[in-house]
């Protein structure tokens, strides 16, 4: 099994997306939220703030990080578990630092997320149940 962690840096009531180039072999041509795989030895939480340092430029505060939910996608020798979270405070300005994943970033209001092509439909329910 496959082990992802995917972060929601969220704020004004927006969360910043990722657009999957149409190149990927997983999930092309959707919007996502950032992340990846978790490495031997890492901490769901030292992936995160390595894919959102790798992918985004930012410094996630590990502090303000609340584990959102997981998602389960594929089986056998293709399974990931997917632990999503949301991220409540970074340093730096999110960039799009890997182009050749992401062909787009944008901030993408919580109640605009049902009109968008998402890797997971039920993106908007799970940041609405955790966002005050």
């Amino acid at each position: 099994m496959h082990v992802v962690v995917t972060g929601a840096l969220v704020e004004n009531g927006a969360v910043l997306l990722v657009h999957r180039s149409p190149t990927r072999r997983a999930y092309p041509d959707l919007w996502d939220l950032p992340g990846g795989h978790v490495d031997t030895g890492e901490s769901e939480l030292q992936a995160l703030a390595r894919e959102m340092r790798e992918e985004l430029g930012v410094h996630i505060v590990a502090e303000s990080a609340s584990r959102l939910g997981d998602w389960h996608a594929g089986s056998g020798e293709d399974a990931v578990h997917v632990g999503v979270w949301k991220i409540g405070d970074w340093v730096g300005s999110p960039t799009n630092r890997a182009p050749e994943e992401h062909d787009d970033i944008a901030w993408v209001g919580i109640n605009e997320l049902g009109g968008l092509p998402l890797v997971f439909g039920d993106l908007a329910a799970l940041l609405r149940d955790g966002t005050p």
